[in-house]
C-alpha cells in the first residue's frame, strides 16, 4: 500500500513545470490587458506653432437628417487668423464628453470653411479657400455619428495642425 500513495519524483517535477507555465500565462495575459488599457499615446501630438494664431469662435451646433434617415451633426462658427501667414489647411481635435465629464468620443477632423456663391453655403477645405492673415471666415465641422454617451454639450475644440504659406 505504501507504494501506491507516494508519487514518483518525475510526477512532482512535471506538476511544478505545469504550475510555472500557468503562472507565466497569467502574467502574460495581465501584461497584455495593461498594455491595451493604457491611454493612447498617438493622440499626444505636438501642436504646430502657428496653431495658436487660428481661433475658433461663435460656435453653434445643429443636426439634420440626411437622405437615408441618419442624423448628421454640425458645428458652425467663425475661424480667425491672427498671424501673418495664409492658412491653407487645418485640423481640429474635437472632444465630446459624457455626463461624468469623461471623454465619450474624440476625433480629429479637417476644418472646412463655408463658401457662398450658390443657393446654399458649401463646406470646402481651406486649400480651396485659404484664410489670409487678419481675416475671418465661417466654418463647419460635420459628424456622421457621435457616441450615445455624449452629454449633448458643446465639445472641446482645439486646432492642432495647420499648413501655411
Amino acid at each position: 500500500m505504501g507504494g501506491l500513495i507516494q508519487q514518483p519524483a518525475e510526477g512532482r517535477e512535471t506538476s511544478w513545470r505545469a504550475i510555472g507555465i500557468g503562472v507565466g500565462l497569467v502574467v502574460a495575459v495581465i501584461a497584455g490587458l495593461v498594455l491595451v488599457s493604457r491611454p493612447d499615446q498617438r493622440g499626444a501630438r505636438h501642436l504646430h506653432p502657428y496653431a495658436a494664431n487660428v481661433q475658433l469662435s461663435e460656435l453653434k451646433m445643429s443636426a439634420a437628417e440626411n437622405f437615408v434617415g441618419a442624423t448628421v451633426n454640425y458645428i458652425d462658427g467663425t475661424v480667425s487668423n491672427s498671424g501673418n501667414q495664409t492658412v491653407t489647411h487645418a485640423l481640429v481635435d474635437v472632444t465630446f464628453k459624457d455626463s461624468l465629464g469623461q471623454v465619450a468620443q474624440k476625433e480629429t477632423v479637417p476644418l472646412h470653411v463655408l463658401k457662398t456663391g450658390g443657393p446654399y453655403p458649401e463646406a470646402v477645405d481651406l486649400s480651396l479657400s485659404p484664410l489670409p492673415p487678419g481675416q475671418s471666415k465661417p466654418f463647419r465641422l460635420t459628424f456622421e455619428s457621435i457616441s450615445e454617451q455624449w452629454n449633448h454639450e458643446y465639445p472641446e475644440l482645439k486646432v492642432v495642425d495647420v499648413t501655411v504659406k
